[in-house]
């Protein structure tokens, strides 16, 4: 679904003090964004933030940056997160969140960014063949995560997608990262913990299995 365009989504969210507007400016120095040396971890794609919003307010010990590419988009996690974190009387300073296209994150993170754990949620299938190397985990855009993500850092990817899961495996195959877990149903699995996405119930509501593994560099 298009989203309309929102001409007051920018202004609320240049006024928000965890929104960073010119991402390129922190690329090599993300930790020090955060005063701290905590763990660093990324969601590439975060939607409408409820994924971020639930792991960000529970782990005040792990800093996350959250990334997507529209601003309608983005101002609803932005509302998304601060209302998680406020239930819990907490404030958002363990959390970045920022407008980048992904395929272009060499612009924003560098091998001085370390992260610890990248996120992959339900991103867009990109079915058609000529389409395929615009997909989050397309060998090319995994060599890039390399870059920055630590030695025995982690990939966590979940889709719905059988024909995406399936070719990821190749990509992260040809990409050198071992792959430690994997199912094809994920809601049925030994897996704890799992924050669920607007998208994942959806298509757990329509019978569809949720696909995810976990690979380390």
């Amino acid at each position: 679904m298009r989203l309309r365009k929102k001409p007051w989504a920018r202004p609320e969210l240049e006024a928000c003090n965890f929104f960073i507007i010119n991402p390129s400016e922190n690329k090599g120095k993300w930790r020090e964004s955060f005063n701290n040396d905590n763990p660093i971890y990324l969601e590439l794609g975060c939607g409408k933030g409820t994924f971020i919003a639930v792991h960000g307010s529970e782990n005040k010990d792990i800093n996350y940056i959250a990334i997507d590419i529209k601003d309608e988009v983005l101002v609803l996690a932005k509302r998304n997160i601060e209302k998680a974190y406020k239930e819990k009387d907490q404030e958002v300073n363990n959390l970045k969140l920022m407008a980048q296209e992904i395929g272009l994150i060499e612009d924003v993170f560098s091998k001085d960014d370390i992260v610890s754990r990248i996120y992959i949620n339900f991103c867009n299938p990109w079915p058609k063949e000529r389409h395929k190397k615009r997909r989050l985990t397309f060998t090319k855009q995994l060599e890039k995560y390399k870059t920055f993500l630590t030695e025995n850092g982690e990939i966590y990817f979940k889709t719905d997608d059988d024909n995406l899961f399936e070719e990821s495996l190749e990509y992260f195959k040809e990409a050198g990262l071992n792959i430690e877990y994997i199912t094809y149903d994920l809601h049925n699995s030994d897996v704890k913990g799992n924050v669920r996405t607007e998208h994942e119930n959806m298509f757990s509501e329509q019978g569809i299995k949720i696909k995810f593994l976990i690979a380390r560099k």
